[in-house]
């Protein structure tokens, strides 16, 4: 199942990696781990922020997503599913909506 993270990263955890050194191996290790199909870096309001898409096999693989965030940078994260307009084609939204009409 695909998921959409959106991960908000509090500015002192993340100031003191960006200080000490930590960021890059950590982001990397993390990104390594996690294996996303796209990830972006923004802000949203005012706070570095994350976007991953990622496909996961099984919903016990959750915490192994995001207890990094978490853990690294004490990280706000938000889950999603998402299709792609494949996805969405093989829906049956036709079938549905004649079903519920």
């Amino acid at each position: 199942m695909r998921m959409l993270l959106n991960i908000k990263i509090p500015h002192q955890p993340f100031n003191a990696a960006v200080k000490d050194g930590s960021a890059d191996s950590i982001l990397n290790a993390i990104l390594e781990a996690s294996k996303p199909e796209a990830a972006y870096f923004t802000e949203q309001h005012g706070r570095r922020s994350a976007i991953l898409i990622v496909d996961l096999p099984d919903p016990s693989k959750i915490p192994a997503l995001v207890e990094p965030w978490f853990l690294a940078f004490e990280a706000d994260v938000e889950i999603r599913t998402v299709m792609t307009p494949d996805d969405l084609k093989q829906a049956g939204l036709g079938e549905l909506g004649k079903k519920w009409a």
